[in-house]
């Protein structure tokens, strides 16, 4: 069988979101899997020395204007929210635990949470509107509530960004098939394209 589509993402980051809302439909095209790998971007740009795109001098506001344009261009509803960006820590290990325990629910869970922060405007930063979200999946309560807080867990988001890092990330969304990467929802069609003539 072919090798996965690798996505990494951040929760807070919105051109993740928009790739989100289409990777899995592209890569089944294919007949592809994608790996779902939530990191933390702040940890990234800092362990570069760089900064995220609302927080670069200059690009702020052309970069809000991109967001909702690029998501008019996808036809994908987006609401700017009105915190940002967000710390995702919770997001993210709820997202690893439940990986753990049930990948199609750790995938239904994490477009709830992506659309609850940039459809619905919802913070979901803390850890009690992850577990509301985890809910609407059949997820959560004390058992996921412990699942965040487990050593092993924190570990793996840890783990899982630093290799992220290592493997050249310096972005999200950032996808990779067959060893070649992409950065950007943008980028989307030529990762189709990539698929479709096994490279170009």
């Amino acid at each position: 069988m072919a090798e996965p589509l690798l996505f990494y993402f951040d929760f807070s980051s919105p051109y993740s979101y928009l790739a989100s809302e289409r990777i899995d439909a592209l890569a089944e095209r294919f007949g592809r899997r994608v790996q779902w790998r939530p990191v933390l971007l702040g940890a990234i740009a800092k362990s570069l020395g760089t900064v995220t795109l609302t927080s670069q001098p200059g690009q702020a506001e052309y970069s809000i204007r991109d967001f909702a344009r690029s998501a008019r261009f996808l036809g994908i509803p987006y609401a700017h929210p009105a915190t940002f960006p967000i710390s995702t820590v919770a997001a993210a290990r709820a997202y690893y635990w439940l990986h753990g325990q049930d990948c199609a629910k750790a995938r239904q869970f994490a477009h709830e949470v992506f659309r609850a922060y940039f459809v619905a405007g919802k913070d979901v930063s803390a850890a009690p509107a992850v577990l509301e979200l985890a809910a609407k999946v059949g997820a959560g309560g004390t058992v996921l509530e412990a699942g965040m807080n487990d050593a092993a867990i924190k570990e793996r988001l840890r783990a899982e960004t630093e290799a992220a890092l290592a493997a050249g990330v310096f972005g999200v969304p950032w996808i990779v098939v067959d060893g070649e990467p992409f950065w950007g929802a943008d980028r989307l069609p030529q990762v189709e394209r990539w698929l479709a003539s096994q490279g170009f």
